[in-house]
């Protein structure tokens, strides 16, 4: 075998030059012709040598330009959403479909038709047009070229018509950073209750050891407005959100971001856009286009339409130059013309109106297969989550007992511990103390052996006296006295010796009565020490308890589910009792947003009040709220118009 087969050797062909192939093989036809005309083949003359480099010259040419493809042309695209920015290589030829069709499945988003990608031209807002030319609309030359990702149509009811949770946390996103910009009007008591569940989708279930007071300090979570209407520290505001944040204990992320957009989508500015027109007369008005119909507002006053159109009662919207015309469905009212000063606000008031339009249509209808499978996906899924969450409630509940067994062990064994220290001690004092005792004992019984050796030499001296005493009178009364000092002296010190003697028993009977404490000291520390090694062989037994409960491991586990017929019983019965447990609560929120205003008002600075705020209250002492100031201009019976 010649040459390595691994790396194809010498003799391999593959390894040969791309032109030496090509000029073999033009050799090789050639040779191929030459046979055909029946010459036989001859050596190789000396002159074919530069038809051959020339020819591998020319085939090396053309395999370089066949590998060389041509590129189409690109440019960059940075797209803004509420969270992140993202940046895509886009060819010239592509639509913004095809744009738009590539951000939604990089963000995995299946409900598109709220969605579209924004940007500014001349200081007004435009949206990409799906079957146009990305570079054919009126963007910025520069690269890279920015659109922003946002909800262009805003759902009638969020919580039965967003299904993803993507999509939730989307519009979550663009409506808080709005209440937040002012750009959505929101009364004080609303805007802390809404800031409570902000911060629950945020940090989750409410720890007083974690979330300490001024964790909240660097939030932005009321509007300025708000802020700035009350005579209320930051402390203050913290103190009532955290009460509220308090009390969503358990809630997931995208529960609370949905009761946030539940309270939010109650707000009268709420997925309303804004266009300033005027009427036939001349007279500046507000044009509010929003998923329930057109609504016409006075300039100061964005919250209470002045009349509404329902999109149900509108026959057709027609658009010529820069007049609209909405016919209603009934004859009998007057038809409503306005127009607007810019070309660009005309177009983007119709592409709103013939979408909202659209979606308002499409909600009155049947659920497509996509979306009957994406609820169905995500009812599987709300109930996987919630059967995964009270596994996990179970399974956390057996860890802190097990972990308030194991505290209460460690206690005990941290008392027992205590315990044998003290008897330690106290057996440590007794052997002191007896040892004094011993040592005092030895002293006394050798103060009394010297007291008795004092008392014989004082007896001798007596006797010595008395031998001596025949001398004068004097000498003898001086004897006798003497010796009557000596008797008494050794009186004394008889008495002394029996005292000391009679002492040094007592404190034998004391040494004894030591060491038998002493004894009884060390049996109690025994059985001390007895207790404490049978309760640390419990406290490790118990201890290891954690490691044989059940393991939660996202990545290890597989979990399966099977519904049955039974389990899709129950689980609508627990959706019924969640309806029945809203109610409830949406009974005692009211309770609440009503306390917290009472509380408030009389902080409140009265002359900062804005005009939307004094609107707001108007609205709310004569009942009135976002739906039936709507409906209201209607019921008024079917009169002309006249704005």
């Amino acid at each position: 075998m010649r040459g390595d087969p691994r790396g194809g050797g010498r003799d391999d062909p593959s390894s040969e030059p791309i032109a030496s192939r090509c000029s073999e093989a033009g050799l090789g036809a050639a040779r191929s012709r030459c046979r055909r005309h029946g010459a036989a083949p001859a050596a190789r003359p000396p002159a074919l040598s530069a038809s051959h480099a020339m020819a591998g010259a020319i085939a090396s040419r053309m395999s370089f330009s066949s590998l060389k493809r041509k590129q189409p042309k690109t440019f960059t695209v940075r797209i803004v959403t509420m969270d992140a920015e993202m940046e895509f290589s886009c060819e010239v030829k592509w639509k913004g479909k095809d744009l738009f069709d590539l951000v939604c499945r990089t963000l995995g988003l299946r409900e598109t038709w709220f969605f579209g990608l924004q940007y500014t031209i001349k200081d007004t807002v435009a949206w990409l047009k799906m079957d146009k030319k990305v570079l054919d609309h009126d963007v910025p030359t520069e690269e890279p070229v920015t659109f922003h990702f946002l909800a262009k149509f805003y759902p009638e009811n969020a919580e039965e018509e967003l299904v993803q949770e993507i999509t939730q946390h989307l519009f979550f996103l663009q409506v808080k950073k709005q209440i937040l910009d002012e750009k959505i009007y929101c009364p004080p008591e609303a805007s802390v209750l809404l800031a409570s569940y902000a911060v629950q989708a945020k940090y989750g279930d409410y720890d007083p050891n974690v979330h300490k007071r001024g964790f909240l300090a660097q939030e932005e979570l009321l509007p300025k407005r708000v802020i700035n209407l009350y005579q209320m520290t930051p402390e203050m505001w913290e103190e009532r959100i955290t009460a509220w944040y308090a009390e969503h204990r358990g809630r997931a992320r995208d529960e609370a971001e949905m009761e946030y957009l539940k309270i939010a989508q109650d707000l009268e500015m709420y997925g309303v856009n804004y266009f300033a027109i005027r009427n036939k007369k001349g007279t500046e008005l507000l044009l509010g286009v929003d998923a329930l119909g057109l609504h016409i507002y006075d300039p100061d006053n964005r919250l209470t339409p002045k009349i509404s159109f329902p999109w149900n009662e509108i026959r057709n919207i027609s658009y010529s130059d820069k007049e609209f015309t909405i016919k209603p469905l009934d004859k009998k009212i007057d038809v409503f013309k306005f127009n607007s000063s810019k070309l660009r606000v005309n177009k983007l008031i119709l592409q709103l109106c013939i979408g909202n339009h659209d979606l308002f249509m499409r909600r009155r209808k049947a659920d497509s297969l996509e979306v009957q499978q994406m609820k169905a996906q995500a009812r599987e899924e709300k109930a996987r989550k919630q059967m995964e969450r009270q596994r996990l409630a179970r399974e956390k509940q057996m860890r802190e007992e097990a972990e308030r067994t194991r505290d209460e062990l460690e206690r005990r064994l941290m008392q027992l511990k205590e315990e044998a220290t003290m008897a330690n001690e106290a057996l440590m004092r007794s052997e002191e103390t007896a040892d004094l005792l011993a040592e005092k004992a030895q002293i006394t019984e050798e103060e009394a052996k010297l007291l008795a050796q004092k008392a014989a030499e004082a007896e001798q001296e007596m006797q010595r006296i008395k031998a001596t005493a025949i001398r004068t009178e004097e000498e003898k009364r001086l004897m006798e006295q003497k010796v009557l000092e000596a008797e008494m002296l050794a009186l004394k010190m008889a008495e002394e010796s029996e005292r000391r003697a009679k002492e040094a028993d007592q404190l034998k009977q004391d040494l004894q009565e030591a060491r038998e404490s002493e004894r009884r000291a060390k049996q109690k520390l025994l059985e001390i020490t007895s207790k404490s090694s049978y309760t640390q062989s419990m406290n490790s037994s118990t201890t290891a308890l954690p490691t044989d409960l059940p393991s939660f491991n996202l990545i290890s586990e597989s979990l399966s589910f099977d519904f049955k017929d039974t389990d899709m019983k129950r689980l609508s019965m627990e959706i019924e009792k969640e309806k029945v447990e809203y109610m409830e609560k949406s009974k005692h929120l009211q309770e609440q947003l009503n306390e917290l205003k009472t509380e408030i008002e009389a902080l409140k600075l009265k002359e900062r009040e804005t005009a939307l705020d004094i609107l707001h209250n108007e609205n709310a002492s004569r009942g009135n709220s976002k739906h039936n100031t709507i409906k209201k201009p209607q019921a008024q019976g079917r009169r002309p118009i006249c704005i």
